[in-house]
């Protein structure tokens, strides 16, 4: 993606609930747009400030979290290009309950209340758009809690490293993330992540230098998970 110049219309079109709208209600939804430019660790927002719209990334990537009373923080999401978060409280007139923060240089798209509030009363269609990108985000949420509660750690890192991958027999990925965020991400500490994945390079599930992963066999580290 060129950074210098992004036409919002046709990022618009691109994403998932803008994607089935005619190029004037792109038009519409545009004029209410505002790109945010945010360096690498730089706070999009806090916890307790005020929601008037939501957030879609352009380019870079945005990490979602709380941080408890003694400092801990727990990551809940990793936010990606062509990704969006913030819609639910948008609607909820509530304040933010996580904080974002940029993971590395990154532009969003904000998109503000009043815009997405004029066409959900307009067109039945966008308001069931609306609806069915934030159930599937419920979706997530509740599949993420699933895995805390009933999948060991070992499975957890498996079905995040093979999530993306084809049922080709190997495959290449990089992680998104430091291994500390990745590891609270999955409910897990940064040691007991570490531990997991120097045990799937000594069985030769995987070969990995920094952050580039090697899968010889996706469907053998699949098999391992159970």
């Amino acid at each position: 993606m060129d950074k210098t110049r992004i036409k919002v219309q046709a990022f618009l079109s691109k994403v998932p609930l803008f994607a089935n709208l005619r190029p004037d209600e792109l038009d519409r939804i545009a004029l209410g747009t505002s790109k945010v430019k945010v360096e690498r660790g730089e706070l999009v927002f806090q916890r307790g400030e005020p929601c008037v719209g939501f957030h879609i990334v352009l380019y870079g990537q945005v990490k979602l979290s709380f941080t408890s009373a003694t400092g801990a923080e727990k990551v809940i999401e990793l936010i990606g290009p062509g990704h969006s978060f913030g819609e639910a409280l948008m609607f909820m007139n509530k304040p933010y309950i996580v904080t974002a923060q940029a993971m590395e240089d990154t532009m969003l798209l904000h998109v503000s209340k009043p815009v997405i509030y004029r066409e959900i009363h307009g067109d039945p269609d966008f308001a069931c758009a609306m609806l069915a990108g934030l159930s599937q985000r419920m979706h997530s949420l509740m599949s993420d809690m699933e895995s805390y509660s009933l999948r060991s750690g070992t499975q957890r890192v498996v079905g995040y490293l093979v999530k993306d991958c084809e049922e080709d027999e190997s495959s290449e990925l990089t992680l998104p993330a430091a291994k500390a965020v990745l590891a609270s991400r999955l409910n897990l500490t940064p040691e007991h992540f570490s531990r997991i994945m120097a045990d799937l390079s000594a069985r030769q599930l995987i070969a990995f230098k920094g952050r580039h992963i090697v899968i010889p066999d996706v469907q053998k580290l699949k098999t391992c998970a159970g």
